[in-house]
């Protein structure tokens, strides 16, 4: 466990990012926390944390660095989808040049002690021949297909570079299964509170989440405690999609393989469904599992719910927002 320290993260303003930020500067070891963000924080951030209005793409981001002299850094501002202010065009800018930019102004940061950053198990695809459960190392083998996914590997490719130049710096990062909660505003949460849920015709994948307490918790064990190299995050066990809506109460509308693309887009433009990226559509058809047991034994962080209990935690939220409604 590292002493005292300064913690600075990226993506504060994010749906996750105060979140996270809160629990860091929670914790008693943590001197002070400094939130970097180009957007300001829709609202006040929690105590000990001081926000700073930075774009990871500009060339002042060392100076800021320079200033802030913390001793862990952790990379937060990983986006997969688009949120206010941040287009689709603008996502690889913002997750390989800002994360190529934040480790060169890493590189001259003589306290920094432990680099965090929020990866993606999207590395692993999803796919009909895919292992029951993915092991970090099979991260290599992956056929990178998606805008995404080529992102992440790429981003895991900087991290390991820098972590070859700075052997003083422990390096993780966390491969994080999708994240589902109450206020989590994904496309895969938006679908869940849809009215009907496209499925693919003859397929019932394997899904597995992380609630986002727990996408939280991942994040602050491991400023508290890092690890060199990947860990996967999951809640324990794996749901089949036909479960899965059982569970959330939703109704499936099964549609033939060739016909889905083009049935969503009219389903969505028609405002049934949010739009669905090429990610979110193969894990729908094929699912994806990975093994949690560097996250257990060595991040020593154990999930309060398993995918099951996640599912149904998002269950609950969506009926008590229909009884307000």
């Amino acid at each position: 466990m590292l002493p005292t320290r300064r913690v600075l993260i990226t993506g504060v303003s994010g749906p996750l990012g105060a979140r996270v930020a809160a629990r860091v500067a929670a914790d008693p070891a943590v001197e002070h926390v400094i939130g970097v963000d180009s957007r300001r924080p829709p609202a006040p951030l929690a105590d000990r944390i001081t926000y700073v209005e930075a774009d990871l793409r500009r060339d002042d981001l060392q100076q800021i660095l320079k200033l802030a002299s913390p001793h862990v850094v952790v990379h937060h501002d990983i986006v997969q989808f688009p949120e206010p202010g941040r287009s689709v065009r603008g996502l690889h800018d913002l997750n390989v040049i800002g994360t190529l930019q934040l480790l060169a102004a890493c590189g001259d940061l003589p306290g920094l002690r432990a680099l965090v950053v929020r990866g993606s198990a999207s590395i692993y695809g999803s796919a009909p021949d895919a292992p029951a459960f993915f092991t970090e190392g099979l991260a290599r083998s992956a056929t990178l297909r998606t805008r995404f996914q080529r992102d992440v590997g790429e981003l895991e490719r900087l991290v390991e570079a820098f972590a070859r130049r700075h052997p003083a710096v422990t390096c993780t990062v966390l491969r994080l299964q999708p994240v589902i909660g109450a206020s989590v505003d994904t496309p895969i949460m938006r679908l869940f509170r849809a009215p009907v849920v496209p499925t693919f015709l003859g397929f019932d994948p394997r899904l597995q989440f992380v609630l986002d307490e727990d996408a939280i918790g991942a994040v602050a064990a491991a400023v508290a405690t890092p690890v060199r190299g990947a860990v996967n995050v999951a809640g324990d066990g794996t749901v089949s999609l036909a479960r899965s809506l059982r569970r959330l109460g939703k109704r499936a509308l099964p549609i033939a393989a060739p016909l889905y693309g083009l049935t969503v887009a009219t389903l969505a433009r028609a405002g049934v469904v949010p739009p669905l990226n090429e990610d979110v559509i193969r894990y729908l058809r094929n699912g994806r599992g990975v093994d949690t047991t560097r996250m257990r034994r060595d991040l020593r962080f154990v999930p309060t719910h398993t995918t099951a209990q996640a599912i149904d935690a998002v269950a609950a939220s969506i009926r008590r927002e229909a009884a307000v409604a």
